[in-house]
């Protein structure tokens, strides 16, 4: 049994993908990289097959994460049969995939990534895309807290 996440920004090359890689850095140093799998999407398409954003890796990396081996994609209907855990970066995307998800038979969870992080007043994920590195910077607390969360409730949940 595999557990597969998703989480799911607009263009995929700053939000999403940095959390698919912290989240994977935490799913590896737990040893649960054979039970849990993890992609990134976006819902929209402007940027199909674009490598993350260079601040978005330049951040990452500056606290041993990488996102080089990560390519954005948009989410498609074929993702809510695959995926356990669909997680929107903020209220939008989140209005974006419900939309999507009333046209499938989708049973997972679908919710905002920071309902799992406990020690933060954020509700969203906000884009740093137009802003300076420090956007970057907050992204990736958001991100560091909010997977801790979900790893801890997918090993409660699932008996990991």
């Amino acid at each position: 049994m595999s557990i597969k996440v998703l989480f799911v920004c607009l263009g995929n090359i700053c939000r999403s993908p940095t959390a698919e890689g912290v989240f994977r850095h935490y799913v590896e140093k737990a040893g649960k990289s054979h039970w849990i799998n993890i992609d990134s999407a976006g819902t929209g398409g402007w940027h199909i097959g674009a490598s993350p954003d260079p601040r978005a890796q330049e951040a990452a990396s500056q606290r041993g994460y990488s996102l080089s081996s990560i390519t954005a994609r948009q989410v498609s209907l074929k993702d809510f049969s695959e995926f356990d855990y669909i997680l929107a970066m903020d209220n939008d995307n989140l209005s974006n995939l419900r939309a999507l998800a009333s046209e499938t038979s989708f049973h997972g969870h679908l919710g905002l990534f920071l309902d799992f992080a406990k020690e933060t007043s954020h509700r969203e994920v906000p884009d740093p895309y137009y802003g300076g590195d420090a956007g970057f910077v907050l992204v990736l607390d958001l991100i560091e807290q909010a997977s801790e969360g979900l790893l801890q409730a997918i090993e409660r949940e699932h008996v990991l």
